[in-house]
């Protein structure tokens, strides 16, 4: 299978794609994304710190005293798992309902994102803020969301177990539920949901699961969250979607080995599926991705991009893509690389691709 073939099949299908229908939900953010300086030569003029290294090198640096370094905040976008996760979706021509954190009436950041949706239904009036500080080899997100807590399982009584939600997901072939970690009543919401909307549902849709890098969180509320899981496979095809270092923090919670980004990364995907008994899980890192499921296990090399336009935000547009894959029926290898393409489109334009301009890259990844 190559990423050409994909771009055959895409075509084949592109007719089915509009009446695809996904619900994403529940976190909504305002990421100012920032460059750190640094060396600044006049105004306008300045070279940005280029790796993590460096960064954290200046700050041992500081230990025991202090130092100061400019930032050059030089975009707001639309941010969040499910926020991106939907933008990716919909300008690949699926019909997306997002229900989330964007505020009520919705922060003015999200309006290009939103505009692309079927349908937005604030979720409380609160939304999540990010400091996004990009560098050349990755990125530091410094996020503010004790706000947050406003989503709780009575909200979600209110807000999500009857009217457009339960309608919304008796639509849906896909269900993306992301941000976990950033959300601290979460665990109580998903079962909420799972037994008074999913239960429910005639039909058996896929579920996306993105934890968001759960490291920060107590090993006992990983450990209840990842026992909850298995439910909602009564309910639909459960897939955890997760990047490769979310992926060896429960690796580490669960006591198994890790991995690393190569083609051994299937079998971590197999590890963690086996242990918290879900039906897929699915790994994407920088150069590969990887999954495990009940068919068995997959791996592809993904399009590495040496000089990304922007980062923040790749890995909700691989969830969107192989979203998008789940939805089409394809084979685990098609949902790699129509993941791995729609992050590779993503990094290299600094926006989400539509599904011609997909098919036309697909061309120059192999």
């Amino acid at each position: 299978m190559t990423y050409r073939e994909l771009a055959v099949t895409l075509s084949a299908r592109r007719a089915e794609i509009a009446g695809l229908h996904a619900v994403a939900g529940f976190d909504g953010f305002v990421d100012e994304m920032i460059q750190v300086v640094g060396e600044r030569r006049g105004v306008g003029d300045f070279t940005p710190m280029q790796g993590i290294g460096d960064f954290a090198a200046w700050a041992a640096a500081a230990a025991g005293r202090s130092s100061l370094r400019e930032i050059v905040i030089h975009r707001q976008d639309a941010g969040g798992c499910a926020v991106n996760l939907a933008d990716g979706l919909a300008s690949l021509g699926a019909r997306v309902e997002l229900f989330a954190t964007v505020g009520s009436p919705p922060e003015h950041a999200f309006a290009p994102a939103l505009a692309r949706l079927a349908a937005v239904h604030p979720v409380g009036d609160v939304y999540g803020r990010t400091l996004a500080l990009e560098f050349g080899d990755g990125k530091l997100m410094l996020p503010a969301v004790a706000q947050l807590a406003q989503l709780d399982a009575a909200l979600a009584e209110r807000v999500l177990c009857s009217g457009d939600f339960p309608a919304a997901c008796g639509r849906a072939g896909l269900i993306a539920m992301t941000n976990w970690t950033l959300y601290p009543h979460m665990t109580a919401v998903w079962k909420l949901l799972g037994e008074r909307v999913f239960s429910r549902l005639t039909q058996r849709p896929a579920f996306v699961i993105d934890l968001v890098d759960p490291s920060g969180r107590s090993r006992e509320d990983v450990a209840a969250m990842l026992k909850m899981l298995p439910r909602l496979s009564a309910c639909g095809f459960v897939s955890l979607a997760l990047n490769l270092n979310e992926a060896n923090v429960l690796a580490r919670l669960l006591d198994l080995a890790g991995g690393s980004d190569d083609q051994d990364m299937a079998a971590l995907a197999a590890r963690l599926r086996r242990a918290i008994g879900v039906g897929e899980v699915a790994i994407h890192a920088v150069r590969f991705a990887a999954c495990s499921g009940s068919a068995g296990e997959a791996c592809v090399r993904g399009p590495f991009c040496e000089k990304p336009v922007k980062l923040t935000g790749a890995g909700d547009r691989f969830n969107a893509g192989y979203g998008l894959g789940l939805l089409l029926g394809l084979p685990a290898e098609q949902r790699l690389r129509l993941g791995a393409a729609t992050s590779g489109c993503f990094v290299r334009r600094g926006s989400s691709a539509d599904l011609d301009t997909l098919i036309a890259a697909c061309a120059s990844f192999d």
